[in-house]
């Protein structure tokens, strides 16, 4: 019996001017804005959003329901993940359940973050291999699993 093949590639994806795709990555029906760099082996799914003069790392993974600002860098083997298995299990296709994920502007993502369906604001940071579960709402480092905001030195005196 042969396997269903699906090809991989870049298509139908709505460029701004000066973006760069380094191959091989798999790019479908998304938007990358003015400037953008997307490294090797990366994947974005169909719907993203992301925009002017963002990076994205190899090896990243952003799924539909993410959009993301200007400015912004996605380190080396972020994941981003739109199904928070509120079932119990996957959804099985049923992208009602799946979430959303906003990204605002100057947010760098560390490598291997993990970023569940979460509005994270401008000019946050996420430490690597950080757990993003809840909206972060006011700029800072946020590290750990589930994802904390550091305290600075200036917080606790």
């Amino acid at each position: 019996m042969s396997p269903d093949l699906k090809s991989v590639g870049i298509r139908d994806v709505t460029c701004g001017t000066g973006v760069t795709i380094v191959e091989p990555s798999n790019i479908y029906r998304c938007t990358l804005g003015d400037g953008c760099f997307v490294g090797p082996f990366v994947e974005i799914q169909a719907g993203v959003q992301i925009g002017a003069r963002t990076r994205v790392q190899s090896h990243a993974f952003i799924c539909e329901l993410v959009t993301i600002g200007d400015d912004c860098f996605i380190s080396h083997g972020a994941m981003f993940i739109n199904d928070s298995f509120s079932g119990g299990g996957p959804a099985r296709g049923d992208r009602t359940r799946w979430g959303h994920t906003r990204i605002g502007n100057n947010v760098s993502i560390g490598t291997n973050a993990t970023i569940m369906p979460v509005s994270i604001c401008d000019r946050a940071v996420v430490g690597a291999g950080a757990v993003v579960t809840k909206d972060i709402t006011e700029p800072g480092f946020y590290v750990g699993n589930p994802a904390r905001r550091m305290q600075s030195d200036r917080e606790d005196s």
